[in-house]
Parts: C-alpha cells; structure tokens; sequence
C-alpha cells in the first residue's frame, strides 16, 4: 500500500508518499506561502533532482491539489494514478484527552478535533482544512489522524497535573500534554529494538533536540513524563522558546517593559530562547559555529541548553528509577556531536561514557557511548512521517 502523509501548517504542507511494503519514501514535499503570494513547491521524487514548482496558493485545497497533480506527473511523479494512494495519515497537533492513539477520520473526530482548537489554536485549524481538502479532493479514501498528543496520554496524574486548583484540569482541561510525541514512540520503540531491551522491562529517555526540543521518559514502552506541557512553550530552551520559567515574570515583564500580555507572550515564543539568551540567532548551526570561533554569547546559550537538556536525563532517571539507554534524535541531536558529549559529561555518574570517536557522526543511527557505558547513549534519526505511515496502515488493513 502507498501511503499519502499529510502535515499541514498555517502557510505550509509538508508531505511524503510512502510504500509501506518497503517503508521507503517514493517522494517527499513542501508547499510554502500557501494564502500568501508567491507560492511555491519544492518536490523530491526518490533517486530525482528536487523540483521547484512556483504557483500561487490561495488555501490549502489548492495546494493538495497541486501536490496530487505532482505525484502523478508524466515527469516527475512518482504514481500513474490516485488510485495508487491507499490511505492518508495526517499529523494533528492536539489530541487533547480525547485519544491517546491514532484513530480513523469520521465525522465525530473530526468535531473532536475541533474542540480541541482552543489548546492548539494555530495548528488544529490548518489540520482540519487539510484533512478536509483531502477528503474532498480523493472521496471514498480512507483518512488517519495521528496526534502529538496521543503517545504522551499514558502518564499518569502526578507528572500531567499542574500545581492550581483542581477545577482548573477538571472544568478547562488545563494540565501537561506534552508533544513530538509521534518522535518519541518511533525513537523509543526503534532503541528498543537496536539495543535488544525487553519491551516489557526496559527505561529509554529520548532527547528530541531541534528548533522546537523535548525530553520524554519511555517505561516498558510507553510514555510517563514529558519536557513540553500544557503548550510546546514549557521544558527545554528552544530556538525561540523560553522553556520552563517562573510565572511571575510573565506579569513583571508586563510592568516593567509596558508590554501587553499578548505581546509578553509573543516575546516568550519567538523572541527568547537560544535566540534571546545569545542575541545572535534562533539556529542552532550558527550558533555551533560562532562557538568553535570563541564567541562567548554562542558557548553562553550552548552550555545553558545543554545544562538543561542534563537536569532533565537527571529528573527522568528519577522518575524510572533508573535508565538503560539515552537516546540523541532530531536535528540538533543529530547532528551536534560536541553537544552530545558536553550533556553525557554532565550525567556521568550513572555510567554513561561517551566514545569520542564512534560520536563523531551525524544523522546516523549509531550507538556512541563506550563499550563498557552501564547507560547506551544512541544517536537514531527520527522519521515521524514513517510513524504515521505505521499507523495508518494498522488502522486501515
């Protein structure tokens, strides 16, 4: 079966199509600017040269629309016809409490979906319109919503519930979600799998480290505690998200700046982070460049989020009461050896040695702790779009 994953932003939609017989992405996709002049698609069929496609996309039917004429393209498509496509999995922000798995798309998920707008305002609504553009564009073909949220949904209350009243979580929802929970379950299940861990006895933390980062503690497969919260917002330092902070100084910085909540709130989002703790950028790349120059505001962020991403290993250990494997994923975890070493170094005291040499790889799954490390310290690429794909066979089969 080919597989159709869809994941809609505000003014984007990213998408692969992936034969799940071979698990190989047959083209991989963007749709940029959509609603905004100057569109643009950027297309790389499997073994081909990207394909840079400029056309306007007033909304995103149009640009499912365009994304389908270019799967079937005599040129360089990579089906002859829709009827190749199986089904399609589409990536949800927010689940809420509603589904702890992935489901099939009817009219009440759909609705449920909806209701959970209010905890994802900016994505559950381009979800909607993509599921919708798809349902519209190719009837009769079987949906799949994946959720963030959904892997998260098996921690318990001590680590969701927040420190308010009670009626807070009771009446408004308002507790720990958590999210990048469609990276964390393949990562988690892949290191199982690598390092030969007993499914039903084993402890896995997962350093989802990128623009956006997370750290989640998997038991026996499954999730009990998560970085990110009520919002992505809580947890780490990110590229421009200030992480975990004291809620008085949403209200100090109101005074003491003549800010408005929301732009305080927009200042946490997008203006803080390692953009804010460096004052010189928001990537992670620049940011490992400028450092190896000397540059004290790039090694100041650095160490700080690395300081971090260690008390949380720390805290997660805690909670499992104890740790088998650390496992390094996403673009900065990927791809940011040094970083890799300086965080192990921080949690030596468990056991855990990093193999300078065997580290010295990026975006390659690899074991890189020493041979004689208690903890296994893993490098393993995420592939959320391949997650998706798994779960939307299983349901559609």
């Amino acid at each position: 079966m080919k597989v159709l994953v869809v994941n809609c932003g505000s003014t984007t939609l990213k998408y692969q199509v992936i034969d799940s017989e071979t698990e190989q992405a047959l083209a991989v996709g963007i749709c940029e600017r959509i609603g905004i002049k100057d569109g643009r698609l950027k297309h790389t069929p499997a073994g081909g040269e990207k394909e840079l496609i400029q056309k306007d996309m007033p909304d995103h039917s149009v640009a499912i629309q365009l994304v389908l004429d270019t799967l079937t393209d005599e040129k360089y498509g990579v089906i002859k016809d829709l009827s190749e496509i199986g089904a399609i999995g589409h990536r949800v922000v927010h689940g809420g409490e509603k589904f702890a798995s992935s489901v099939l798309i009817d009219d009440d998920v759909l609705a449920a979906i909806e209701e959970c707008t209010p905890l994802a305002p900016l994505h559950n609504p381009a979800n909607l319109i993509g599921i919708r553009a798809c349902q519209q564009l190719m009837p009769g073909v079987p949906n799949v919503a994946v959720f963030d949220t959904a892997f998260h949904q098996t921690m318990d209350q001590v680590a969701y519930l927040y420190g308010i009243p009670y009626e807070c979580y009771t009446k408004y929802k308002i507790r720990r979600y958590g999210f990048h929970g469609t990276s964390h379950k393949f990562v988690s299940h892949r290191a199982i799998e690598c390092l030969g861990l007993d499914p039903e006895n084993s402890k896995v933390i997962v350093c989802h480290l990128g623009g956006g980062a997370s750290v989640s503690a998997v038991k026996n497969g499954k999730s009990v505690d998560t970085s990110m919260g009520f919002t992505p917002l809580e947890g780490l330092i990110m590229g421009t998200r200030c992480g975990d902070l004291d809620p008085a100084i949403i209200e100090y910085m109101a005074h003491i700046m003549d800010k408005s909540l929301e732009e305080v709130m927009e200042i946490l989002n997008k203006e803080s982070g390692m953009l804010g703790v460096s004052e010189l950028s928001s990537d992670f790349r620049d940011l490992e460049d400028a450092a190896k120059e000397g540059n004290e505001a790039a090694i100041r962020a650095e160490s700080t989020f690395n300081y971090r991403v260690a008390k949380y290993i720390g805290a997660y250990t805690a909670a499992m009461n104890g740790v088998d494997a650390i496992i390094f994923t996403a673009g900065v975890g990927e791809n940011n050896p040094a970083m890799r070493k300086e965080i192990i170094n921080y949690v030596g005291y468990l056991g855990c040695e990093i193999d300078d040499e065997e580290n010295a790889v990026r975006s390659v799954e690899k074991v890189v702790s020493t041979a004689d490390s208690k903890v296994k310290v893993m490098v393993i690429p995420t592939n959320e779009e391949l997650m998706i794909a798994r779960d939307t066979v299983a349901l559609v089969k």
